[in-house]
């Protein structure tokens, strides 16, 4: 084997959880060798070094052999070294120690400051003692 798809390779190596993910990835261009962005198809070769963004940081793993099948998380070392610069683990740790959660307006549980403006604009309401069989 000299040659394997960047998404089965990246998927084997686990650096997704799916295959599906890493080919999404990639056709949204976050996936680059040698500066430029790849499609899913595009085959690798050993010694390529593979830069994957993952906002905010952007990793880079170099190829040190090939696979097309998922592994253990063990077997991992022997196929890709980790290259990725000290500057990028540093924004990752900034963002860490930032607080911010990066969450869509709107999605999942509101914050404190959301349901103290809840109730604010509710009145106090308790919803639950309504009766909307009436």
């Amino acid at each position: 084997m000299d040659e394997v798809r960047v998404d089965k390779w990246l998927w084997a190596v686990r650096i997704f959880k799916t295959r599906t993910i890493a080919a999404d990835v990639c056709k949204k261009g976050r996936v680059m060798i040698g500066g430029v962005a790849v499609k899913p198809s595009r085959n690798i070769r050993v010694g390529e070094v593979i830069e994957v963004r993952k906002p905010p940081v952007t990793y880079s793993f170099k190829v040190l052999a090939l696979a097309d099948k998922r592994m253990g998380a063990k077997l991992v070392p022997q196929f890709m070294e980790n290259v990725t610069t000290p500057d990028q683990y540093e924004i990752l740790e900034l963002n860490k120690i930032s607080g911010f959660v990066d969450r869509q307006r709107g999605t999942g549980r509101p914050t404190k400051k959301e349901r103290r403006d809840l109730e604010q604009f509710t009145g106090g309401i308790d919803f639950d003692d309504l009766d909307w069989d009436e």
